[in-house]
């Protein structure tokens, strides 16, 4: 007999039989993960099958409707008991012998189904009989929670939706989740498509999300604008027109965030959500969608026409964290910077979810039409992202092998153009002349050398100023009171920077001969070193401790007062140090124990004579050799008098320390230690630090001036590989120099042109100061391509400038800002940090270092007019200083830990 329900009727059932056979084969199926099974009473489950068993359709033990009420723990939430077993409370039925029993017996009224997911847990298979239950609630109001049950089996997506429908939130309100297992921590649930097990969501957690708000800031992590004025959310300015507060030397990173705002498809794409979608949280190459994550905080921001000025220390942080080189406040390199950005985008919003092996295929002949398609086809194979559709073109490149003229085409994308700038052969060098004048202050000269000169080239240069012949000079580096470095003749220029203060000293040399040897002389008190060292050299005949200490005198009459103001000080009768005695001691002497190899004869640091010593040869002088002529114990004739220095021998460094190797007779150093007294009295340090500037500081250094065509033009010129990169030849089976060549092929829709301005070698790092002249508007590709337009559907070649990346100062002290055009209303601005000012089209100017062009069949014409500069207008309209803080942190319990 069929049974009825108060649902309607149930169908009538085959033969017992049958019923047995059908519902005993099902429940032979082997668990699969996803599919669904039922719980059904043990009881009402054995009865059934009892009353199949006994062939009689009016048996008593007809088990009536199917009836789990002793599985519940109540009849109102009908929440599953706790702690029930499986073949003693109940069966599990697969969901097809569930849904045939349902039809023949129906259902008590209101009970629901016990349905559950076959799971598949890391060591086996099972149904998830206790499904995961949790509590969902909205960030702005966490007290209002509701529970519900997800399967381990089930994405998060199906919990992110479950909140969306039961608290009424837009499906065009962007969100995000935070689990929360405790009242202090919280956790994102960044990936929606990992399942319940995989985020180890588990019973008792809560799951919260997050609406961002208008001004493109979340309620965690929302920063606080500090301004006298106006509140920061009434403001209501252009969208994207918004400054980036410097964070420490992150002008870099600033210049090079406001380039890409203003590159509209990527900002559009940001706005519209695109990303989300695409977040690629298992690349392995990737960072977990962290780098797009954040990325697209600072451009809703940006964007949200809400700020006056966004602080990027949540981005800067993600940077440090993926990129070691970022991490601290140094400053870096712009296009250093937006390289990995680029790079790290791509990655995390790569469409390529497992990236297959492709083997690589030489040309052989073949057209170039066809070698560059497949290279493109193999290309999206592996990378596929909107920096991809955006920033992608095509190179060819064509090495030759010098010895078997084996020529290579291959076929390779890039993400921008980094072109070389035409390089000068000369170079300006900037010296200070020091002559043997003792009256004469130090001259500073603006020289042109050549730029792969050595030394000797600076010294002839110099002369021709000076008159003074080129081995007559000697090149140093004076740093922090002390010779840094003194410069061989026969050493490169480039291994001289432009920031090193130069000094050229004339000494006297035996006729014919270069300068080998010379003494340094140091000023020092007590233990520091002041003023500029001396580099001198004397006759050796004339190399007496009296006559050292008169010569330098003489050497530092334009700063001292000299003896004649000493020589009226008389001496105590107790001897003061450095003051000559009756023990012996001249000018020259020192107690200084450190002294002693100044006193000791031929093993002194003084140089020693090679060859046949003449009575008037000039040789390096040095105070022992001094000492050679001098009598132990010695007493002046004439009245005592008070000397204004000692002197001593010393290292390179100044200090008495002598270091190892430094006495052998080739470069001898002495200080002279000034009495606190004499040199309070006698030394000014002002008029020591002063020197004179020749005519030819005067005359204004011109920069050379090219245009970004003929830097496009290098870029595909024909060049030989470098030793620290060689090619290996298929054919000669070995590493080769040969010759390599890159020609466009096609170009992306924003094409990024890089001005390589910082050139570092082995020796040195400079800067090219080279003004690079390029249009704003119509710059005309069709001339590089290699690969000519086959039918009017290809795009064209032209560019108009969107941004530009500035760069002002040298390699230490430089500064980044940037220029770029806003893609709503088509105004110019200049960002520098949080100041943000308008912009004319000829104030782009000579300091840039990227280029940013969109092709012009992509360029959307701006729709919302510009607006109208007032002189009421503030010029710094984002001029606002900020900082970071938490807005609502109280009630978000640390979701700021994003």
């Amino acid at each position: 007999m069929a049974a009825n329900s108060s649902t309607g009727s149930a169908t009538e059932p085959p033969g017992l039989e049958t019923q047995w056979r059908e519902i005993d084969n099902l429940n032979q199926q082997q668990l699969r993960a996803g599919d669904s099974w039922y719980l059904l009473d043990k009881r009402w489950y054995d009865q059934w099958k009892e009353y199949v068993h006994t062939g009689d359709q009016n048996s008593s033990s007809y088990p009536g409707k199917i009836d789990n009420t002793e599985l519940y723990e109540d009849l109102d939430s009908y929440h599953l008991k706790e702690r029930l077993t499986e073949n003693e409370d109940f069966i599990l039925v697969p969901a097809e012998a569930w849904h045939k029993l349902l039809s023949w017996y129906d259902m008590m009224d209101d009970q629901p189904p016990l349905e559950r997911k076959v799971v598949d847990l890391p060591s086996t298979v099972k149904v998830e009989v206790y499904p995961v239950e949790v509590y969902l609630c909205l960030s702005s109001n966490l007290e209002s929670t509701v529970s519900a049950r997800f399967s381990r089996a089930d994405k998060i997506h199906a919990i992110h939706q479950k909140i969306r429908q039961h608290f009424n939130v837009s499906e065009t309100a962007e969100s995000r989740l935070w689990m929360r297992s405790t009242d202090t921590s919280s956790e994102r649930l960044r990936n929606l498509n990992m399942t319940v097990l995989d985020t180890c969501l588990s019973s008792g957690m809560t799951v919260i999300m997050e609406i961002r708000n208008a001004d493109g800031t979340w309620p965690t992590s929302r920063p606080q604008i500090m301004r006298n004025s106006a509140d920061e959310d009434s403001y209501q300015g252009p969208p994207g027109v918004c400054g980036l507060t410097n964070l420490g030397n992150t002008c870099f990173m600033n210049s090079a965030l406001q380039c890409l705002s203003n590159t509209p498809p990527l900002t559009e794409y940001f706005l519209k959500n695109s990303y989300l979608e695409e977040l690629n949280f298992t690349n392995p190459l990737g960072m977990k969608g962290e780098i797009a994550e954040a990325y697209a905080d600072v451009i809703k921001q940006m964007w949200s026409g809400r700020h006056y000025s966004v602080v990027p220390r949540v981005f800067k942080t993600k940077v440090g964290h993926f990129a070691s080189q970022f991490l601290g406040y140094q400053q870096h390199d712009s296009q250093e910077l937006l390289s990995f950005l680029l790079d790290g985008l791509h990655e995390d919003l790569n469409r390529v979810k497992k990236k297959e092996y492709i083997e690589l295929r030489d040309a052989d002949g073949r057209p170039d039409q066809e070698v560059a398609e497949e290279a493109w086809h193999n290309h999206l194979r592996r990378n596929d992202s909107v920096i991809v559709d955006t920033f992608h073109g095509l190179f060819k490149s064509t090495l030759v092998c010098p010895e078997c003229n084996k020529v290579s085409v291959t076929f390779d994308p890039f993400c921008y153009l980094s072109v070389p700038l035409p390089v000068s052969k000369e170079r300006v060098m900037e010296v200070f002349y020091v002559s043997l004048d003792p009256t004469a202050k130090p001259t500073q000269y603006r020289l042109i050398v050549p730029k792969a000169g050595r030394v000797i080239d600076l010294c002839a240069a110099l002369s021709q100023a000076t008159g003074i012949p080129p081995n007559q000079m000697a090149v140093a580096d004076v740093f922090n009171h002390r010779f840094y470095r003194i410069y061989q003749t026969d050493e490169f220029l480039s291994c001289i920077l432009d920031r090193d203060d130069i000094f050229v000293y004339t000494v006297f040399i035996k006729p014919g001969s270069f300068i080998s040897n010379y003494l340094t002389i140091f000023n020092s008190y007590g233990t520091s070193l002041f003023g500029h060292p001396l580099l001198m050299s004397m006759p050796r005949a004339q190399c007496t401790r009296e006559a050292l200490y008169q010569l330098l005198l003489k050497r530092l009459a334009p700063s001292s007062e000299g003896e004649e103001r000493a020589e009226e000080e008389e001496s105590s009768s107790e001897p003061d140090r450095g003051s000559s005695t009756e023990e012996g001691q001249s000018a020259c002497g020192s107690t200084d124990t450190n002294s002693q190899d100044a006193t000791d004869g031929d093993q002194s640091a003084g140089a020693e004579p090679s060859g046949k010593e003449e009575e008037d040869e000039e040789e390096p002088a040095s105070c022992a050799q001094a000492n050679k002529r001098l009598p132990g114990r010695r007493h002046y004739t004439e009245r005592r008098k008070k000397a204004l220095f000692t002197m001593q021998a010393v290292n390179s460094n100044g200090t008495t320390e002598r270091g190892m190797g430094e006495a052998d007779g080739t470069q001898p150093y002495i200080a002279i230690d000034w009495d606190p007294d004499m040199k309070k009295k006698y030394y000014n340090e002002n008029e020591a630090e002063k020197y004179i500037k020749h005519q030819s500081m005067d005359v204004p250094h011109q920069q050379t001036t090219v245009q970004l065509q003929e830097c496009i033009e290098l870029f595909t010129t024909v060049e030989t590989l470098e030793e620290e990169n060689p090619w290996y030849c298929p054919t000669c089976k070995k590493h080769q120099l040969a010759t390599k060549i890159l020609d466009l092929w096609s170009l992306p829709e924003v094409l990024i042109i890089h001005l390589k301005r910082f050139s570092y070698t082995k020796y040195s790092r400079e800067k090219l100061d080279t003004i690079v002249e390029f249009p704003l508007r119509d710059l005309d590709f069709s001339g590089f391509l290699l690969k000519k337009t086959v039918n009017s559907t290809e795009p064209p070649c032209r560019y108009d400038l969107i941004a530009v990346s500035n760069h002002y100062g040298g390699l230490r002290d430089g500064h980044y800002t940037s220029y770029a055009r806003n893609k709503d209303n088509g105004q110019w601005y200049y960002f520098d940090d949080s100041k943000v000012t308008y912009a004319r089209e000829e104030q782009i100017t000579s300091a840039a270092y990227l280029l940013f062009y969109q092709r012009q069949d992509k360029i959307r014409h701006p729709t919302i007019p510009p607006p109208i500069p007032s002189s009421t207008q503030p010029e710094n309209h984002v001029s606002s200083q900020t900082c970071d803080g938490m807005d609502g942190a109280a009630s978000c319990v640390s979701m700021e830990t994003d």
